[in-house]
């Protein structure tokens, strides 16, 4: 984004949800930045934010490995707000035995906390359920802290404050959607105690986005492979009226699509003034590659391998000198990426080294917020409201077996059944996300009187706001009975299982 003062600095601790800190402060109208604890002090000197928040992290402060944050944020007289690893910091370097390790497991899901009269929980019920996700703990408060929130009858201290040296700490996570607080905790801190102003207007992202696009590219020609998901489309569509011909847009179609979905693309590139080229003869390639083994991270790796080699020569074609994808916060994130955040997949779209300049304008966002994009930018309901489709496609919804076109079809047209379901019973666009996979363990059953041994489908449907966590979204008895008679009339499904379970721990899709 164009040069901006910067309200909010977020040191990165490592967690996965760091991203999500700075997407709940874009909808509350802030903008910030994310910094690594190395770098943070001298920004902080130089841009003088007004406000200050620790992030979590994947480790806890007992252990070596603990990321160096630099004490000296704690004399520039800005209000500090520590999250999970934040507040054991905050804790530990006022008092190094405030710290109680978990030597069995971790604190994690839901906890119902009691808060106390606190300007960080202004406009609060006295007790709210949260999200906990940590080891280490704070079991003494320093001198000079107060507790204003503890869990399990006053048992766990989950927040603590020092309104005197402006320190505010909570153990639990208020950024993301699970903790019920609909971001009063944050706002609050950024508008109550640090004086914020609301400086982040999604009209003007669309702009920024062109205008920093168009001067990373400078004279150079870049390539886009449109999927045909919400990202991708929506990008080339924002890019294509300010970039011209110096854009070129295609589709690859790699034989792990959707029903008909080429010509659902093609027709809503058409109305959105992309010209798109369809690249077809690697279908079978794709799935050779892919087939070689069912490890997921083997799989993905053999997709990208392929993905790549097409781009190369989309890109000689053109002379292309960059790249511009549409990977979002969540795919840097997963992938290990964003800061200091461990991997939990490797994405067919991050760190590809095809020798191009690679430009991500939407390196930042979530999925909802690309989806006001796409709104904002005036694109039809069918594109912005379309449910996301992973890149490597149906190749992910074949579990545990080779991949192979026989079993894709099963795959495809079991997709295309449950979709046709929902949509009969206006659910579809109630769901974030429907996945339809085969499980590779034939297991026996009964077809015309005869005995079979076949495969296995479970559909998935979940809702969420970011994709960074997810719960069920529950089918009834009567809309799982039909989704089951549909799957079981092809000759080689024997059994239709449901899966409702939340991330974490699983993830979105099974691989």
């Amino acid at each position: 984004m164009q040069d901006r003062a910067i309200q909010i600095l977020i040191i990165d601790l490592g967690s996965q949800y760091t991203q999500i800190i700075r997407r709940s402060l874009r909808y509350l109208g802030f903008h910030s930045i994310i910094i690594s604890p190395e770098k943070s002090l001298e920004w902080a000197k130089i841009n003088k934010p007004k406000s200050i928040i620790l992030s979590g992290g994947t480790i806890n402060i007992s252990d070596a490995d603990t990321p160096e944050i630099p004490k000296e944020i704690l004399g520039l007289g800005v209000p500090i707000l520590g999250i999970c690893l934040g507040m054991q910091w905050l804790a530990y370097i006022h008092d190094k035995n405030a710290i109680q390790a978990i030597k069995e497991g971790k604190s994690y899901g839901p906890v119902e906390v009691s808060l106390s009269e606190s300007r960080l929980f202004k406009n609060l019920a006295k007790k709210i359920s949260a999200w906990s996700s940590h080891g280490d703990s704070v079991k003494n408060v320093p001198a000079g802290f107060d507790i204003i929130a503890t869990s399990n009858n006053k048992k766990v201290i989950e927040a603590i404050e020092c309104a005197d040296k402006k320190l505010w700490a909570v153990q639990f996570h208020p950024e993301v959607e699970q903790t019920e607080d609909e971001n009063i905790i944050l706002n609050n801190f950024a508008s109550d105690i640090c004086g914020c102003v609301k400086d982040y207007d999604k009209k003007n992202v669309i702009e920024e986005i062109r205008a920093n696009t168009k001067k990373i590219l400078g004279s150079g020609t870049a390539i886009i492979g449109v999927s045909g998901g919400v990202d991708s489309t929506t990008l080339a569509a924002i890019l294509t009226p300010i970039l011209g011909d110096k854009l070129k847009a295609f589709m690859i179609d790699t034989g792990g699509m959707r029903k008909d979905e080429i010509e659902k693309v093609k027709k809503i590139a058409k109305k959105s003034g992309i010209n798109l080229e369809v690249v077809d003869k690697y279908k079978n390639k794709f799935i050779e590659s892919v087939g070689q083994s069912i490890d997921a991270e083997k799989k993905r790796a053999h997709f990208r391998e392929v993905y790549g080699e097409v781009f190369r020569e989309v890109a000689r074609s053109c002379n292309a000198t960059h790249m511009i994808q549409g990977t979002l916060a969540t795919d840097l994130i997963e992938s290990g990426n964003a800061g200091n955040s461990a991997l939990i997949k490797t994405h067919h779209n991050v760190d590809l080294d095809l020798g191009l300049t690679e430009i991500m304008p939407l390196s930042d966002f979530f999925k909802f917020e690309v989806r006001e994009f796409a709104r904002e930018f005036g694109l039809e309901e069918l594109l912005a409201g379309r449910q996301p489709f992973p890149g490597p496609g149906l190749y992910l919804r074949i579990v545990g077996v080779p991949v192979s076109s026989e079993l894709l079809e099963i795959v495809r047209e079991a997709d295309y059944e449950v979709a046709e379901i929902l949509k009969k019973h206006n659910l579809y666009d109630k769901i974030a996300q429907t996945i339809v996979a085969l499980l590779g363990v034939n297991t026996v059953g009964v077809k015309g009187d005869g005995r079979v041994y076949g495969y296995s489908i479970v559909v998935r449907t979940v809702e969420t706001v970011d994709f960074m966590t997810v719960k069920g979204f529950y089918l009834n008895k009567e809309i799982c009975e039909e989704i089951t008679g549909a799957l079981i009339k092809h000759p080689k499904i024997v059994r239709v299982f449901y899966d409702f379970t939340p991330k974490p721990p699983a993830t979105t899709e099974f691989e």
